[in-house]
């Protein structure tokens, strides 16, 4: 059959890596696996970080149509040339844009205390501050762990803050004692405001304040966890390894704040416009809306805007098990769970294909979407090619397009499905 390039609905893409100081090294990294089993010819440098693998049509890493028969060449122009591709309800709502990216993420180091701004204010950011703010879009986004993954989310309840305020001293004198007893006093309404004081208080402590409690607090756990006394009641390991990787930030300081959740293999944590957030450590998907808009203040190198940052937050208190996001199943197929968040940008379907199964439907969705094969190898026929596809694998198929994946190997397959649910 002669390729007719303008007709191909479905074909493979190459995803760029971004190399952020914060990824994993080498071989350690499922960044680095996934990219470069997906091409023999890319070796893997030991010392290298490989954070993020960029899957989608972000200007900032377009991925690449593999398929040289195919007069665009990356996935950003190919859509522009046929909107159609997106489906007819994504079109029209998103502007004939893919209105998501998809990642893969491997962190060594925490990554900064941050939030994504919501669509309003993130006009305004960027319409003032460009350089720092690239784009006018909102950024809710959702991490899936692929191994143990350890981040900060959200504001823990007060009682739990309070308890640190106690129990540290250090913290204490830090936030300063007429905002940690207004804390401690507030009820109903006030509670956010009161905890909004709180936080921007240490925010935005004098620095050389911050400095002489940190080292006060990591002086104590230090000699307190060397001489085998318990530090948990002050997350002392967690403190001891953000000071040696930020050494002196006030974001160390956060995680008294800050809910501490460690997603096994295959949960999810949501992160809706506005809600501090800091991944310390694993690896995970991440699916989010197409936008490179950050807020940071703390546990980074680039720019801090401490600022914008306690003025957008939304200061809402619940426990950690809050910030877990539950899957739920697809009908008619066993082997997929819909991790659908409450923002029309995005959606993940997670699949799991046993070995005993040797075919599988990919569904055909009213929505673009992006495959991505991390475990196992299958091949599927369509149109105008033959596929095979291995651990680092990435497909893009048009919307009302399926597609049958074989498995011929008899492993089982993990896939990972992109789209929009509209």
């Amino acid at each position: 059959m002669a390729h007719d390039p303008n007709r191909a609905k479905v074909f493979l893409l190459s995803c760029a890596v971004q190399d952020y100081a914060w990824g994993k090294l080498g071989n350690d990294s499922e960044v680095a696996r996934l990219w470069a089993r997906d091409d023999k010819e890319r070796p893997i440098v030991p010392d290298k970080p490989y954070a993020e693998l960029w899957v989608g049509a972000h200007p900032k890493g377009d991925a690449v149509i593999t398929d040289n028969q195919i007069a665009q060449k990356t996935l950003g122009k190919w859509i522009a040339a046929h909107p159609e591709c997106l489906g007819t309800k994504v079109r029209e709502i998103f502007q004939n844009q893919l209105p998501f990216l998809f990642k893969v993420l491997s962190v060594r180091l925490a990554l900064s205390i941050q939030a994504h701004p919501d669509k309003a204010l993130a006009i305004r950011l960027h319409s003032e501050f460009p350089q720092h703010y690239p784009d006018d879009n909102h950024k809710p986004e959702m991490a899936i762990a692929l191994t143990p993954f350890r981040g900060l989310c959200g504001f823990r309840p007060v009682p739990e803050i309070v308890g640190f305020l106690k129990a540290v001293p250090e913290f204490h004198t830090l936030i300063g004692k007429e905002a940690a007893e207004k804390l401690e006093a507030s009820e109903g309404v006030e509670v956010r405001k009161a905890l909004q004081n709180c936080f921007t208080s240490m925010m935005q402590s004098n620095k050389k304040d911050c400095a002489e409690q940190l080292n006060l607090l990591v002086q104590r756990v230090s000699q307190q966890s060397t001489s085998g006394k318990e530090v948990s009641s002050c997350l002392g390991d967690l403190l001891l390894t953000l000071h040696s990787q930020f050494p002196g930030d006030i974001g160390c300081f956060a995680i008294y704040f800050l809910n501490v959740l460690t997603l096994q293999p295959g949960e999810a944590m949501f992160l809706g416009a506005n809600e501090p957030h800091a991944y310390l450590e694993g690896d995970c998907i991440e699916c989010m809306a197409c936008s490179d808009n950050t807020v940071r203040a703390g546990l980074t190198p680039k720019f801090i805007d401490v600022q914008t940052l306690c003025e957008m937050l939304t200061y809402t208190a619940a426990p950690a098990s809050t910030k877990l996001f539950s899957p739920t199943p697809v009908s008619e197929d066993p082997y997929a769970l819909l991790f659908n968040p409450p923002v029309p940008d995005f959606s993940v379907i997670k699949i799991e294909v046993p070995p005993s199964v040797s075919q599988y439907l990919v569904a055909a969705l009213d929505s673009a979407s992006i495959l991505l094969l991390v475990r196992g190898e299958a091949t599927s026929n369509v149109p105008y090619a033959s596929l095979h596809l291995t651990p680092g694998s990435v497909l893009f198929i048009s919307a009302n397009e399926s597609l049958i994946l074989n498995n011929s190997n008899s492993q089982t397959l993990l896939l990972f499905r992109a789209c929009c649910l509209l």
